[in-house]
């Protein structure tokens, strides 16, 4: 028989994985358990202190709905989002940032030139650039997955209850022939993460504020190049320099400016009070 320890039991638990040899899941499981021992150890956890992670765990999977994901943003408020981004943000693409909790798959289009908002209060902003690859060719026919939250701070999912349709302002946009899109919404206001559950709980022990930077939240797709899942932000706006899920980048503030008169702009449904330009570059796969 073994003899087990608490130096040797990490060990042990890896030899009782039949995993393949030299597989990506071995090494990613192994270091796993390597690095769970040693903090473990490290910080000579109690029982009533491992009990409390296990319930915090399940307290999150409690609350966690598929239009609420309470374990997206205990990665997000841990800097855990922001890191696997940073690691994966590569071949000269536009950096990568939060998915976030609120994400749905199937938006509904939206054309060239329409508007996100629907006829929501605040300023009406236009949203406009090009697609390009990372030697800054065009791209016809990417696709640009955007939703947001309105000029109030709050998504319309968080609003299902009093009528809201959780698929408002969200939308798919197909950039034309020369790489462009464009079109018009509200500006979004600065908002706190879901702050009624246990990561919120996490916070105020913390002492840590829940507050985002206002943002537009991107996916960009094209044929023959890696996805990119990012976030737009806006220059001089509140908590640009201490966002609390660390999704904030250099490269991704872009300037806000007041339309003039003499500006000529692509054709929209609303007329815009400002305007802003970002311009997305995909890496092609592999």
């Amino acid at each position: 028989m073994k003899e087990i320890n608490q130096f040797t039991l990490a060990e042990a638990v890896k030899e009782s994985f039949r995993t393949k040899e030299g597989s990506r899941f071995k090494f990613l499981l192994e270091g796993f358990i390597d690095h769970l021992h040693d903090y473990t150890r490290e910080v000579n956890m109690t029982h009533e202190e491992w009990m409390g992670i296990l319930m915090f765990l399940y307290d999150c999977g409690q609350i966690s709905t598929p239009e609420r994901h309470e374990f997206i943003l205990l990665s997000d408020v841990l800097g855990l989002s922001a890191l696997v981004d940073m690691i994966n943000t590569r071949g000269g693409s536009t950096e990568g940032s939060n998915l976030g909790p609120f994400y749905l798959d199937n938006a509904p289009t939206l054309d060239l030139g329409g508007d996100l908002a629907k006829g929501r209060d605040g300023a009406t902003i236009l949203v406009h650039g090009v697609v390009r690859d990372s030697l800054g060719n065009p791209l016809a026919g990417a696709l640009i997955d955007t939703w947001q939250a309105d000029g109030s701070g709050t998504y319309p999912i968080q609003e299902q209850a009093s009528g809201q349709n959780k698929y408002d302002l969200r939308g798919l946009i197909t950039t034309n022939d020369i790489g462009e899109y464009w079109y018009t919404t509200v500006l979004p206001k600065p908002y706190t993460v879901p702050y009624d559950g246990p990561v919120g709980h996490l916070l105020r022990a913390g002492n840590r504020h829940a507050w985002r930077a206002a943002h537009l939240h991107y996916i960009v797709r094209a044929k023959g190049y890696r996805a990119i899942t990012t976030e737009l932000f806006f220059e001089n706006t509140e908590y640009i320099d201490n966002d609390a899920v660390f999704g904030v980048r250099k490269s991704l503030i872009a300037k806000l400016e007041p339309v003039k008169k003499t500006d000529t702009l692509p054709a929209t449904e609303q007329k815009p009070d400002a305007k802003c330009r970002f311009d997305f570059v995909l890496a092609p796969e592999g």
